[in-house]
């Protein structure tokens, strides 16, 4: 089982500059530009900053936006959080344990969730990392 860092030094640490950037900053990969994660079976999606399973991979779906997108989360994996920055209205999604900045969720999925969780492919653990 993977340790939650303590501080941000500890995150700094553990975390590749691009992913403390996103999880830590709340900052954005490009779209296209990620290691777009694909989906395995029976494997799970995890938080790169602390080892929590955020996703089911038969949630995953192709948006075409970029971004590795999901219908659903695991429950209680994830927190939704007001986000009106950049000017807009969002709805920002952190990990529960680590609240680290995941990306966002909308309500344009085409799935019968009708939820669209747009997140960044570097807040996933490697591939080869993902546990069952």
């Amino acid at each position: 089982m993977t340790t939650t860092p303590q501080n941000e030094e500890e995150f700094k640490k553990k975390l590749k500059p691009e992913q403390y950037k996103v999880l830590r900053q709340k900052g954005t990969e490009a779209p296209f530009s990620g290691k777009l994660a694909q989906p395995g079976k029976d494997g799970f999606y995890k938080c790169a900053a602390c080892g929590n399973q955020l996703f089911k991979d038969d949630a995953k779906f192709d948006s075409g936006t970029g971004w590795p997108s999901f219908d659903q989360a695991l429950p209680g994996a994830v927190e939704e959080v007001a986000d009106t920055s950049h000017g807009m209205r969002r709805t920002e999604v952190a990990c529960a344990v680590c609240r680290s900045h995941l990306g966002h969720v909308f309500n344009d999925g085409p799935t019968k969730t009708g939820k669209r969780y747009c997140m960044n492919s570097v807040c996933f653990e490697d591939l080869d990392s993902r546990g069952k």
